[in-house]
C-alpha cells in the first residue's frame, strides 16, 4: 500500500506544502543517549552533512584515516536531501586520530570527536531530533493548529516510511519474486525481509485506522513498552492498562510477522490473521524465511512537538522521534507533500 492509499487517523490533512525546498529545510540529528568513553581504539565523531550519502561520508572517513571502509560504522542512514547531524566510530587500533578539523569536502564537518571502546552499531541510538520547514503552504492556519494539536495529544499512527520500500515501492515485488525463488545476495535479503514485513504491519495498522481503534485497544491486544522493544499480553484491559495507555507508557501494537502464530488473540489476532492473508505469499515467505514474530507500536507520539509560523508564510515544526519512527508518518497528518 503506498503512502499516499494510507488511511489518515483525523481526515485528510488541511494543508499542501513543499518538503524540502533546500537540505537546509530538513534537519535530523542523533540522539545517542550515551556519551564517548574516552579511551578505546575508535574515534567517535560527531558528523555534519550537507546534500551528502551516509555512506558516501562512511568512505571518506576511512580514505582520511588511511583505513579499510569496513573500520567504519554508523547507528543509521540519514536522508541525503538533508542536513543531518550523526555519529560514526572510525576503528584506529595503535594509531593517532588524524585532524579532523581539515577533512576535505566543504559539506562535511566533523563536529567533535572522542575515543570510543566499541564501534558503534546499526539501530544503536535513542532517536533523532528533527526541525523541519514546510514551503509554499496553501491551507487554513487555525485547521492546521487544530491539527497539530491533535497530533500532539494523541500522536500518530505509526506506519513505516515509504523510504523502506524502495523506489516506488519496487522492494515489496521484489520481496515477492525472492519468496518465489530468484536468488539475491545476503544484504539485499535483509532489506527484502524488511519491506515484507513492513507492508503486512503497514496493513495491519492501516485496518485499524480505517476502524478508528488505532490508539485503542482490542480484544487480545498484545502491549508493547514505550521506548522499548519489549511486549506483554494479552491481558484484560483493567484501570491499571488504561491510565498505562493514556500516559503513553504503552501502546497498542502491531505484528512483525514470521514463524508460529501472532501472539495477539480473540478480536487483535483476527484482525491481524484476516490482514496477513491478504498477502499470503509475504506472510508464508517470512515464516519460511525463520523470521521471529515480533511487534511494533501502533501509535507514535512526537516528542516536544513545536511549531510557528515564519515571516514568509513557511510553517517549521519539530519534535523528537524513536529510533526506527519516521518523520513523515508525522508530517502527513498535516500536509500533503511534493
Amino acid at each position: 500500500m503506498a503512502d499516499n492509499e494510507l488511511p489518515f487517523a483525523f481526515g485528510n490533512p488541511p494543508l499542501e506544502a513543499r518538503l524540502r525546498a533546500t537540505p537546509d529545510d530538513f534537519f535530523v540529528e542523533e540522539i545517542l543517549g550515551y556519551e564517548a568513553d574516552g579511551e578505546g581504539e575508535h574515534a567517535l565523531l560527531i558528523v555534519e552533512k550537507r546534500g551528502a550519502n551516509t555512506d558516501w561520508v562512511a568512505k571518506e572517513l576511512a580514505r582520511f584515516a588511511g583505513t579499510s571502509p569496513m573500520n567504519v560504522s554508523y547507528a543509521g542512514m540519514k536522508d541525503r536531501h538533508a542536513v543531518t547531524r550523526q555519529a560514526f566510530t572510525v576503528q584506529l587500533p595503535g594509531k593517532a586520530d588524524p585532524d579532523w578539523s581539515t577533512f576535505p569536502h566543504e559539506d562535511v564537518k566533523v563536529l567533535s570527536s572522542a575515543r570510543h571502546k566499541r564501534k558503534i552499531k546499526r539501530g544503536a541510538l535513542r532517536g533523532n531530533r528533527f526541525v523541519i520547514v514546510l514551503r509554499d503552504v496553501q491551507g487554513e492556519r487555525d485547521v492546521a493548529e487544530a491539527r497539530l494539536k491533535d497530533i500532539a495529544a494523541r500522536g500518530v499512527p505509526n506506519y513505516f516510511g515509504e523510504q523502506r520500500f524502495g523506489f516506488g515501492g519496487s522492494n515489496v515485488d521484489q520481496a515477492r519474486q525472492m519468496f518465489g525463488g530468484r536468488r539475491v545476495d545476503r544484504d539485499k535479503r535483509s532489506i527484502l525481509l524488511s519491506a515484507a514485513r513492513s507492508h503486512i504491519f503497514n496493513s495491519v495498522l492501516a485496518e485499524r485506522v480505517t476502524q478508528g481503534r488505532w490508539d485503542q485497544p482490542l480484544d487480545g491486544e498484545i502491549w508493547a513498552l514505550d521506548g522499548s522493544r519489549s511486549w506483554f499480553g494479552p491481558e484484560d484491559f483493567d484501570e491499571t492498562l488504561a491510565g498505562r495507555l493514556a500516559s503513553g507508557d504503552i501502546h497498542p501494537s502491531g505484528p512483525l510477522w514470521g514463524s508460529g502464530e501472532t501472539p495477539a488473540t480473540a478480536e487483535a489476532g483476527d484482525l491481524e490473521r484476516s490482514v496477513a492473508a491478504r498477502d499470503q505469499d509475504l506472510a508464508d515467505g517470512l515464516a519460511g524465511a525463520r523470521m521471529d514474530q515480533e511487534r511494533r507500536p501502533l501509535r507514535l507520539f512526537p516528542r516536544d512537538l513545536a511549531w510557528r509560523w515564519l515571516e514568509d508564510g513557511a510553517l517549521e515544526m519539530s519534535f523528537g522521534l524513536p529510533s526506527g519512527a519516521y518523520a513523515t508518518t508525522v508530517i502527513r497528518e498535516v500536509a500533503r507533500t511534493s
